[in-house]
């Protein structure tokens, strides 16, 4: 299915002396597969789980602050959302910024590299269109 990863078919038996060069080929495809499928898991780890995608979105849209966030998002709860603005700020996705006023206000605004992932968002929601319309069909 995957066009990534082309492995070798396996169970099928060689003649000992074909083994040894069998293996090494099995090893190197499994290298190409692995450097190939990497960046891909790199991906999904950044925006994978229920709120990640949802909160840059709302970000996106405005919510800039956590309040605005939180209730842009129904069901996310405050310590959720805490944890989860921090992964994105790790990636380097979103941008925490503290101003001094009393009471002390905190604003997050998404980072240039979180542009990169609109394109992604877009054929994401396109994809899943497309699947919850073949999964219903029935």
């Amino acid at each position: 299915m995957l066009t990534y990863c082309n492995q070798l078919p396996r169970g099928k038996h060689y003649p000992l002396s074909k083994q040894p060069v069998q293996s090494l080929m099995e090893k190197l495809n499994h290298k190409e597969c692995t450097s190939q499928l990497l960046p891909i898991r790199d991906a999904i780890d950044v925006i994978s789980g229920k709120w990640k995608l949802q909160i840059i979105v709302s970000i996106s849209t405005g919510n800039n602050h956590f309040r605005e966030i939180e209730r842009s998002i129904p069901k996310l709860s405050s310590k959720v959302l805490a944890k989860e603005l921090k992964d994105l700020e790790a990636n380097r996705l979103i941008k925490r910024t503290v101003f001094e006023s009393s009471p002390v206000s905190v604003e997050y605004t998404l980072l240039p590299h979180a542009d990169s992932l609109q394109p992604v968002i877009e054929s994401l929601r396109h994809w899943g269109t497309i699947h919850r319309n073949e999964i219903m069909r029935d």
